[in-house]
């Protein structure tokens, strides 16, 4: 299993494992890992892990996060990647039995933008590396193609394609979730926000939930059907 280990100034303070779905980092006491120092903000970041994978994602926080050196929104964690907020360093371990530890590319490719309806809605898809683009002959994989479209707002009726292997979608600072494309089907799981997602009328909680065709998801107001397709 993943794990973590927070230091500072080189002195080793904790070994956390990566055994929930949604971990928190933050200075309010409420965080999975709190770091009581004025450089870290309450709610500074969040890792979402689904199976092998773990993303994180910084929550807006007022010094902003670094991985490897690099200040960083959102990224998918690879092995040995250090997370730094203020002098605080997070190293990110994988399960060294972990499906895709083996994978040859370094480091993810983050491509936001893929459809940002104005005021509406925000898409953007993290390509993990571990599948290339349609064409190519990397890692293959059973599931269908999927899409999900938009069913209200100025921007109803557009489509976005679940082609990557996280997509996140939302409003940041409001409402975020992510969707994970993995060999046995589609999940959504709650990233940021105080609501969770709505699918088919029901909210979810902070679980990884699996998506059928044709559900109807609710996120920031705005209602997207996922759909397999053909």
């Amino acid at each position: 299993m993943a794990k973590l280990i927070l230091s500072m100034d080189g002195l080793v303070l904790k070994e956390i494992v990566l055994d929930k779905e949604r971990l928190t980092v933050g200075r309010k006491p409420h965080n999975d890992i709190q770091i009581d120092n004025l450089a870290i903000s309450g709610d500074h970041a969040v890792i979402v892990t689904i199976l092998a994978d773990s993303f994180l994602e910084d929550l807006n926080s007022t010094n902003g996060t670094l991985v490897n050196g690099q200040p960083v929104k959102k990224h998918f964690l690879r092995n040995n990647d250090v997370i730094e907020m203020g002098k605080y360093k997070l190293k990110y371990m994988s399960d060294e039995s972990a499906a895709h530890a083996g994978d040859a590319e370094p480091h993810p490719v983050v491509r936001s933008g893929v459809t940002k309806p104005p005021g509406e809605l925000q898409l953007a898809s993290v390509d993990t590396g571990v599948r290339s683009n349609v064409g190519t002959t990397s890692r293959p994989t059973a599931v269908p193609p999927a899409a999900i479209q938009l069913l209200n707002g100025p921007n109803a009726g557009k489509e976005l394609a679940l082609q990557k292997t996280l997509t996140t979608l939302g409003k940041p600072g409001t409402q975020v979730a992510v969707i994970a494309r993995r060999p046995h089907g589609y999940f959504i799981t709650h990233v940021e926000g105080t609501s969770y997602p709505v699918v088919n009328g029901r909210q979810l909680d902070a679980q990884a939930h699996p998506l059928a065709d044709h559900d109807v998801i609710e996120i920031a107001g705005i209602k997207m059907e996922f759909f397999l397709k053909a």
